[in-house]
């Protein structure tokens, strides 16, 4: 399908009165620059202040504008979403709304894409924000990221990023995923790269994240390792540590009924407390091993479902053969 605009900018607002202004007209002085069709996309997420009524006012006077107002904060990855459900653009650009992104860095994005990669991420290889707070958790984060997904990517946090609309149509974002989009979208074998970018300090307003933010990120970061690897394959995962525990507990069970029988030991009465341990990795073994089957039919059923494909096309190629021509 052909797209009337080429660019979509996404940008996710939550109580930015201050700053969403002057970054709108940042935008189109670069927009008007890069010389070819845009829309502009403002997602407020709830906001408390006035961000909804001067986006409101801007999207009146400017038709490249469009606005849209979720009902009440739903998180970033929420925002995002909307903004990509929403988004005509050939191409997908995401940055935030508080002008620590600075807009005249889209050209690079833009010729990066250019250069035939899918997605092309930020890399805030100087950041300003502080050491203990943010930036520790922030490298030991990206740091296994990067190795349980296999992307290198030295900043997945950063929402700046330019995609390529078939990178991320298909991508179901929930909770907090958005960082973990370029993870996701290599699954379906995306091409991903990054470009080092500015981290301006925040002109104004304040900022929403903290240390609370780095427990919450670990987390996403397990089920992302689930997704990746064994989304389609329960069984493996549940099963190789139900193999491993059932075998674990036969062995201390073996071994106790040799001790029993041969040397005539009173198993309960020297060795309870193993006993004990062999049945409970016996059962917790079996258990596993049922969570895998159960996973398994759980998510072919997702699968058939909804039928989503378990890959993803890159291009198709094919040689249309016509009739011989007749001759009269």
């Amino acid at each position: 399908m052909k797209h009337s605009i080429r660019y979509s900018i996404v940008v996710p607002l939550y109580d930015e009165e201050q700053n969403v202004r002057p970054l709108y007209l940042r935008i189109v002085r670069v927009m008007q620059e890069v010389n070819d069709t845009y829309q502009i996309i403002f997602v407020d997420d709830g906001s408390r202040d006035n961000t909804f009524k001067i986006i409101s006012e801007i999207c009146q006077k400017d038709p490249h504008v469009v606005v849209i107002r979720l009902r009440k904060n739903f998180g970033q990855t929420a925002a995002l979403k909307a903004g990509f459900d929403y988004a005509g653009g050939d191409v997908i650009i995401s940055m935030d709304g508080d002008l620590q992104h600075d807009p005249a860095e889209i050209p690079a994005f833009i010729a990066k894409l250019n250069e035939g990669y899918d997605i092309v991420s930020g890399w805030r290889c100087e950041r300003r924000d502080g050491f203990l707070t943010r930036q520790l958790p922030s490298r030991a984060a990206n740091w296994l990221l990067a190795k349980l997904s296999g992307v290198n990517l030295h900043d997945f946090g950063t929402t700046f990023k330019a995609y390529r609309r078939e990178a991320i149509k298909d991508l179901q974002l929930y909770g907090g995923s958005h960082r973990f989009i370029p993870a996701l979208a290599s699954w379906s074998g995306a091409s991903i790269t990054e470009i080092p970018i500015k981290n301006v300090k925040r002109e104004g307003g304040k900022s929403h994240y903290g240390l609370s933010r780095t427990i919450t990120v670990f987390l996403d970061l397990i089920c992302l390792k689930f997704l990746l690897d064994y989304s389609t394959k329960p069984l493996q995962f549940f099963g190789s540590l139900g193999l491993l525990s059932t075998a674990a507990g036969a062995a201390v069970g073996f071994v106790l009924v040799y001790r029993k029988f041969l040397l005539h030991v009173q198993i309960m009465v020297e060795h309870g407390p193993l006993l004990l341990t062999a049945v409970l990795l016996i059962v917790c073994g079996i258990q596993l091993i049922s969570v895998g089957l159960l996973g398994e039919m759980i998510s072919r059923t997702y699968y058939e479902s909804q039928k989503k494909p378990i890959y993803s096309v890159r291009e198709v190629k094919t040689r249309t053969i016509l009739p011989p021509v007749m001759s009269r």
